[in-house]
């Protein structure tokens, strides 16, 4: 594709529906502004109803935004049918035609654009070849398996050369390998094409292998927006650190503190930690712990007691209770190290740089 890449922008949008059992108005967006650069693969996460499947819909068209604009490099879409705008849509369902095979169903697009015979059947050629489909193009639809089913699908969306292509849940009908084997392909499609992709999901995984960035949105609202590696290992709340991953939260209160540095009280244990919310002695905290970022030793940390102990052979699984706060640990490699059993008393200990202050 040799065409000028393209980005979106969303202006201050908001949709709104009614809620059938109250008959009251909700937003299922509100005043949401984003801006994806183009040739960026972008990821809409979170969890049902917040909003990310009405946003993707409202950029392809078959939503009305209630306020607010939508871009299209500098053009505003928001009047433009979903065939007017340069998009292209791959569904959950693969939307694929039954009655035709691979290539009329991967050409259906071009023909009604009205692209000459040649011309199609070059860029058909090609773009099996893009989805490793080649020497398929006569095979009927109803003989492929899912993520042969899912190539066809997003063959079919590329060929047209748009300049964003949008992903609503596209691999949630896979099974688990599968899923992983076909995310892998379209990020490298989408990398080889350099093409703007808006995909949809809520599985965090997901979008943590495939994603330059993800928008994390709750309720209609995005909570953060920041590359797969800022969003895990700096959450802006609550909500996102416990959405992406998993997570501990230790409640502290600041005793000390200077720009560089706090010192939080937690379970009766001062602790150090980075400074990096800008927070004074007095002040209450929350720490971000990652099940992978501590570890079990019998002194040093804040004291604990084993309530799970589990062999998984890459880690060892531990559940502890530091105070009343139950912790989640996966302690790698643990072959050759003490395993704690369940009902000892031992320390909770972690690199302060290794867990997030909010």
């Amino acid at each position: 594709m040799d065409k000028v890449k393209k980005g979106v922008r969303l202006d201050r949008i908001s949709k709104i529906y009614k809620d059938p059992k109250t008959g009251k108005d909700f937003y299922a967006v509100k005043d949401t502004s984003l801006t994806i650069e183009p040739g960026s693969f972008v990821t809409l996460l979170g969890p049902s109803g917040c909003g990310k499947t009405t946003t993707l819909r409202m950029i392809a068209g078959f939503e009305s935004p209630d306020a607010g604009e939508i871009y299209l490099g500098n053009e505003a879409i928001n009047e433009l049918t979903p065939n007017k705008r340069d998009t292209a849509m791959v569904f959950q369902s693969y939307a694929l035609l039954p009655h035709l095979n691979i290539f009329d169903n991967v050409s259906y697009g071009l023909k009604l654009r009205k692209v000459p015979k040649d011309e199609i059947k070059e860029r058909v050629t090609k773009i099996l070849s893009l989805v490793e489909l080649s020497g398929m193009e006569s095979r009927m639809t109803n003989q492929l398996s899912g993520g042969q089913q899912q190539r066809v699908a997003l063959a079919r969306a590329l060929v047209i050369e748009p300049s964003v292509l949008l992903f609503d849940e596209p691999l949630s009908n896979l099974d688990a390998k599968l899923r992983v084997q076909m995310r892998t392909e379209i990020r490298r499609i989408q990398q080889e094409v350099g093409i703007t992709a808006i995909y949809v999901t809520h599985d965090q995984s997901e979008a943590m292998a495939i994603s330059d960035k993800i928008i994390i949105m709750n309720k209609g609202v995005v909570a953060q927006i920041g590359s797969p590696y800022d969003i895990y290992y700096h959450p802006v709340n609550e909500f996102v650190a416990d959405f992406i991953g998993e997570a501990n939260f230790l409640r502290g209160k600041v005793v000390y503190s200077n720009e560089k540095q706090i010192t939080a009280h937690i379970e009766g244990t001062d602790v150090i930690l980075p400074n990096e919310k800008g927070l004074n002695a007095g002040d209450s905290c929350t720490i971000v712990l990652r099940p992978e970022a501590a570890i079990l030793k019998e002194s040093g940390g804040l004291k604990c007691r084993v309530v799970l102990s589990c062999f998984m052979g890459s880690y060892q699984n531990y559940h502890v209770m530091v105070g009343d706060t139950l912790v989640k640990l996966e302690e790698h490699n643990p072959k050759n190290k003490h395993i704690f059993k369940v009902g000892e008393t031992c320390c909770l200990v972690f690199d302060p740089d290794s867990v997030h202050v909010l």
